[in-house]
């Protein structure tokens, strides 16, 4: 048991300090402070000794200065069962400090702020914080040391319970001290990266830090024999993000329908009308636009009821209480994802009890952000695909699309950049009729496209994720009597699908970008 005789706080985070202070008080430590932290200590009636008078210097330039010094650093590393150290700070007139409280200087939520000035970045920086939590955490057999307010809680506990702290628990804030440090310096070299900026605007970084704190461990992964955990980016600062949502209703979230909540949300995204999306194991099997949200829910489900059950659903727009209701009677949904619900649809919504309804923010996506992928022995990195923002479209045919059709050429051509490759989309006044997904053949997914369709693709129109090798989907979708076409092109038969597209009077354009999605 580490008994607690002299303690050393500096912090910029006061958050539950008081309460901590005044058990060391009552437990007759000797509380050793700097700056605004003695500030504050004194504040609350309670005695405390500078830095400055332990190690013989006022605080220097503006505070950056002050901590770094052998009777600070010679106090926490010093071994008390070693003769020699013994003997050495006995002679310097050093005496230990047995707990160190220090958290660091704000530099993640100053930085956070995309106007921060670099010089004020750089303020931020902190330089005694980390050197004083490494030295006592190298030391965390004898040495307690704090660096979260989050621990506050059980440490005061077991003060009072037992007088001290036992070496288990100085060892586990040990080990949290150099998570917090590493991910500190890493947050540090990442913003200096940012802000030094690239020669090339589409290259990618040197080295890419990853760095995620665990916020809870799930159910199991995709399948129950795998476990699994919800991890935090502490660098995102939107609030636009599932780790950050509100859950209303529902049990227990699980991996999948992370995954499947994500691709909901990306989906809808890229709209600014009133727009819906039904998700299956990631692919959208309904979705719509229309001019308000019940339209857009109704027609998104009646893409295929089939695939739509037990699906997950994602709004643009607050779920009103009129769509609740028509949610309610559609059939079994796991989740549904929206930017808020108004109380009466949360009321009816709730009457399912396993139904999980989570509200979030309106997410952002941006041609800036990473898309990760594990393989073994690394990482895939790339930068985040924005194809669905296409917005040049080149008719390649003799056949040019009528103004309606080009709507839901647009529309369609949104919707395949959100499904697996191959990837095939049939719509029908911006709302979808028929998906052919993760196929090894374009062929093949037209065909499952038209068969989902149901008869409903008749002078509809189809989007394809990447160009067509052959003419033969061109063939099957005239057969299905698909009126128009949207593909990215760049094959070397572009020359006989096109001229198939003019024999079978189907107008065709292209978006010159693939959107290939594995």
């Amino acid at each position: 048991m580490n008994r607690i005789k002299r303690v050393l706080i500096s912090v910029s985070d006061k958050t539950g300090l008081e309460r901590l202070v005044r058990v060391l008080f009552e437990a007759k430590a000797e509380i050793i402070s700097t700056g605004g932290t003695a500030e504050f200590i004194k504040s609350l009636g309670i005695p405390v000794t500078l830095v400055s008078e332990i190690t013989g210097f006022p605080e220097m330039m503006n505070g950056r200065v002050k901590t770094l010094h052998p009777a600070v650093h010679g106090a926490l590393l010093g071994l008390r069962d070693n003769p020699e150290h013994v003997r050495q700070m006995r002679e310097q007139g050093i005496d230990p400090i047995d707990m160190l409280v220090v958290n660091l200087y704000p530099f993640e939520k100053v930085t956070s702020d995309p106007k921060v000035s670099l010089e004020t970045a750089v303020e931020n920086i902190d330089i005694g914080g980390p050197a004083m939590l490494r030295s006592a955490a190298k030391n965390s057999r004898q040495v307690a040391v704090v660096c979260r307010p989050e621990s506050y809680p059980a440490i005061i506990e077991e003060l009072k319970r037992d007088n001290g702290l036992s070496q288990e628990t100085c060892q586990r804030l040990g080990r949290e001290v150099f998570q917090r440090t590493a991910e500190y310096d890493a947050n540090i070299a990442a913003y200096l990266e940012a802000a030094a900026g690239s020669k090339e605007p589409e290259s990618l970084p040197e080295r890419l830090r990853i760095d995620l704190v665990k916020v809870r461990d799930l159910r199991y992964g995709e399948n129950p024999d795998q476990p699994a955990a919800l991890y935090r980016d502490p660098r995102e600062t939107s609030s636009g993000t599932l780790v950050t949502a509100r859950q209303l209703n529902g049990k227990e979230l699980s991996f999948n329908n992370f995954i499947d909540m994500e691709a909901a949300l990306e989906a809808v995204s890229g709209f600014s009308r009133p727009a819906a999306v039904v998700i299956k194991h990631t692919n959208p099997c309904g979705a719509a636009v229309a001019d308000d949200q019940t339209e857009a829910f109704r027609l998104a489900w009646q893409g295929d009821p089939l695939s739509a059950f037990g699906g997950i659903v994602g709004f643009n727009r607050p779920v009103e209480g009129v769509t609740a209701r028509i949610i309610r009677e559609a059939g079994f949904l796991e989740c549904i994802c929206a930017p808020r619900f108004e109380a009466e649809a949360i009321d009816i919504l709730s009457e399912k009890k396993n139904l999980r309804l989570m509200e979030i923010e309106p997410v952002e996506y941006a041609a800036n952000d990473l898309d990760l992928k594990k393989i073994r022995g690394g990482i895939l990195a790339q930068k985040k695909s924005m194809a669905w923002e296409a917005l040049e479209f080149t008719a390649v045919t003799e056949k040019t699309p009528a103004l309606e059709e080009m709507e839901s050429l647009r529309f369609a051509w949104k919707m395949v950049c959100h499904v697996k490759s191959n990837a095939i989309v049939i719509a029908k006044d911006r709302h979808l009729v028929g998906v052919g997904a993760g196929q090894t053949s374009r062929v093949d997914s037209v065909i499952i496209a038209v068969r989902k369709s149901a008869g409903r693709c008749r002078g509809a129109v189809l989007a394809s994720d990447a160009f067509f090798p052959q003419p033969d989907s061109i063939e099957q979708a005239a057969t299905a009597g698909i009126s128009a076409i949207v593909q990215p092109g760049g094959s070397i038969k572009d020359k006989e699908v096109i001229a198939a597209a003019n024999d079978l009077g189907i107008a065709m354009v292209v978006t010159g970008r693939r959107c290939f999605r594995h």
